[in-house]
């Protein structure tokens, strides 16, 4: 299996294709075996790089729940980047993905060719919604801390299945997803939200039309982001890759061909 050591940890990777480098991050519990449906159709005309997530699989899971943060994550892809010979690339990503994709665009703007933000959101500016999440994602990583995998695997939760199989998601670290429980699905504030105006590269927005939970803040970043692109895709949940992805490799591609 490709690893690296890099920013601190040893980080699974994988490359497929050649061309632009097309970076696509995958959600919380997810891997980088949630972007299969992808991989023959976008590593045909970009060099496709997945990864793993600390926290997730195959990368390391530190012990220590101060080496988890979205300036951390948005860190661990700067140097898979690094690694790779990468100065510039698409950033795209799913739910916890497209986090910690707006989070490297702010970080380091001159690395990003366009963004890609697939059933994602970018926080909360209502303090008591805010508050309301935060409980939600303790509750989640208390169930990971006390009862493992097996406990995560048995709740309501693991219907993330939609783009994790259920016998890779028994192979997480539970205290690795515990700690990005707390440290990465929960925003402090509403920075990222606050900055959508800044955005400066081709931006495009994903979204399955079922996914009620996220409808709403794909419909904030669309129109918050000069001149992003909308997509919502027909008969697809939270895991729109996985739900419909005929439609979500053709929205990316098509978006790609526009606007690079």
């Amino acid at each position: 299996m490709p690893t690296a050591a890099l920013n601190g940890i040893r980080l699974y990777y994988e490359v497929h294709g050649r061309g632009t480098p097309l970076v696509l991050m995958h959600g919380f519990a997810g891997t980088a075996e949630s972007w299969k449906p992808q991989i023959p159709h976008l590593s045909a005309g970009y060099r496709l790089i997945l990864y793993d997530a600390r926290g997730h699989w195959r990368s390391e899971s530190p012990r220590s729940a101060d080496l988890y943060s979205h300036e951390i994550f948005a860190e661990d892809l700067r140097a898979l980047l690094d690694h790779l010979g990468a100065e510039t690339a698409v950033v795209g990503g799913l739910s916890m993905g497209g986090v910690i994709a707006l989070t490297f665009y702010f970080a380091h703007p001159q690395r990003v060719r366009a963004l890609i933000l697939a059933d994602t959101g970018p926080g909360f500016r209502n303090p008591e919604r805010r508050a309301t999440w935060t409980r939600s994602r303790e509750a989640v990583a208390r169930l990971l801390e006390e009862g493992g995998m097996a406990a995560f695997a048995r709740s309501k939760h693991a219907e993330l299945d939609y783009y994790t199989a259920p016998d890779i998601m028994l192979k997480h670290d539970p205290i690795g997803l515990a700690h990005v429980n707390r440290k990465v699905l929960v925003m402090p504030d509403s920075r990222l939200l606050d900055r959508l105006p800044e955005v400066a590269v081709p931006t495009l927005v994903l979204v399955g039309a079922d996914d009620t939970d996220f409808l709403a803040a794909s419909e904030v970043m669309a129109r918050k982001i000069p001149g992003a692109a909308h997509v919502v895709i027909p008969k697809a949940g939270h895991g729109a890759n996985v739900d419909q992805p005929e439609a979500f490799n053709r929205a990316i591609l098509d978006f790609l061909a526009a606007r690079l």
